[in-house]
């Protein structure tokens, strides 16, 4: 079996983990800021919730529309390019006295500058590291997100406390700049997948769709995903939540911390299981990841509501599993246009939970609303969990499935 030591001697692996890490970060240090610079502007639990929801939200036409630039361009350079984009709009953002809703455009811009970039690093990973290293390769990546978005939210509240949001802004956009550095320069140039013979955009965007639909499999693991729309309620309301309990912009770099810790630490325990354990285990962690936030209606203090929002995160590590999953059983071809839809699906359930989340505490205290969203989970949970286990008992009238056929064939690129 590989280990990590195989993984670090790779030149593409090094210069991809550390430009995903300090991207992550930067981004982490960006959501702080926003988040405490509308809620300081507007003392509006609403307003700061769909201020969050915005870095979801764009995702609903980023994903189908622009995920599959991955496919039809060469992927290091939608990289290079995505990054270098993002970087020059949060450069504008840190612009002084900036009207909210030109933030709030900005904002949407750079989600969907994102989309085309998540889904060609989502493609390209299988192809540096092919075989076994991939599962691997797709933890180490995982779990560094996790522990950057850590470091990312506890730094990013010091310093928005310390400096105020514009220079924290802009450090985000250095990050870009430093990733899309790094992609440029130590990343291999791979020819797009589709060339010579492009397919047209809405082909693309249907075949993919249609790839999705017909696997039961791939549709459990897109509802398996989409569970995070209730869990991540508690980061939505981290502003208010931290208010309500008499704490600063500091405290909410902690809540947002303790989700991202958690799950780091989940994904190392995930880790070491073999690939059967992990698969039985992943309906029962997206249940888990929702029912630890119901005894937030107690209303405990800060310590025991972070560790609440650990456990949560610490479940929320079945994601590892769903992706490495989902990814191998699409072909290379059509994996950028999958993934952005499957991405779509995911961030537009977060996006419209920390939106709803966000209304309902205009109302009633955050705490509250964290538990009830937790319940609610429970339930959508239970759904995709039975889902998932109809998904891996065949049906006699049904042939293979596109997940099935891509497994014992090994894909396109021979895995």
């Amino acid at each position: 079996m590989p280990g990590y030591r195989e993984l670090a001697r790779d030149r593409e692996f090094r210069a991809l983990f550390v430009a995903h890490a300090v991207s992550v970060a930067g981004d982490q240090f960006a959501r702080v800021a926003l988040t405490v610079h509308v809620y300081d502007r507007t003392a509006s639990a609403g307003l700061t919730a769909l201020t969050y929801a915005l870095t979801f939200l764009p995702d609903l036409l980023g994903g189908p529309l622009l995920a599959g630039l991955a496919d039809r361009f060469a992927r290091r350079r939608v990289m290079v390019a995505t990054d270098l984009i993002r970087a020059a709009l949060l450069l504008v953002m840190a612009v002084p006295l900036l009207p909210l809703w030109a933030l709030a455009a900005l904002l949407v811009l750079v989600q969907l500058a994102g989309a085309p970039h998540g889904a060609a690093r989502a493609a390209l990973l299988p192809q540096i590291l092919p075989d076994q290293r991939y599962p691997l390769g797709q933890a180490v990546l995982s779990t560094v997100t996790q522990a950057a978005q850590v470091a990312g939210f506890l730094t990013g509240g010091a310093l928005v406390a310390w400096l105020g949001p514009g220079p924290v802004l802009i450090a985000d956009a250095v990050t870009f700049a430093v990733s899309a550095t790094l992609a440029g320069t130590f990343l291999h140039h791979r020819a797009a997948p589709h060339s010579p013979h492009l397919r047209a955009w809405p082909a693309d965007l249907v075949g993919g769709a249609r790839l999705v639909w017909d696997d039961r499999q791939l549709r459990a693991l897109v509802a398996l995903a989409c569970v995070s729309g209730f869990y991540i309620v508690g980061e939505a309301l981290a502003a208010p939540y931290a208010a309500q309990l008499g704490a600063g912009p500091a405290a909410v770099g902690s809540i947002f911390g303790a989700y991202a810790a958690g799950a780091a630490a989940g994904m190392l325990l995930l880790a070491r299981l073999s690939e059967e354990q992990q698969l039985r285990a992943m309906p029962w962690l997206a249940i888990a990841a929702c029912a630890v936030l119901v005894p937030a209606a107690l209303r405990p203090g800060l310590p025991l509501s972070l560790g609440l929002f650990a456990l949560s995160g610490a479940a929320s590590a079945y994601h590892l599993v769903a992706n490495t999953r989902f990814v191998r059983a699409v072909p290379d071809a059509s994996r950028g246009q999958a993934f952005g839809l499957a991405v779509t699906a995911l961030r537009v359930s977060q996006g419209a939970g920390i939106a709803l989340a966000g209304l309902a505490a205009e109302t009633l205290p955050a705490h509250q609303v964290a538990a009830a969203a937790g319940a609610l989970g429970v339930l959508a949970a239970g759904g995709a969990a039975a889902l998932w286990w109809l998904s891996a008992e065949p049906s006699p009238s049904d042939g293979p499935s596109p997940s099935d056929a891509a497994s014992q064939s090994g894909g396109r690129d021979g895995r």
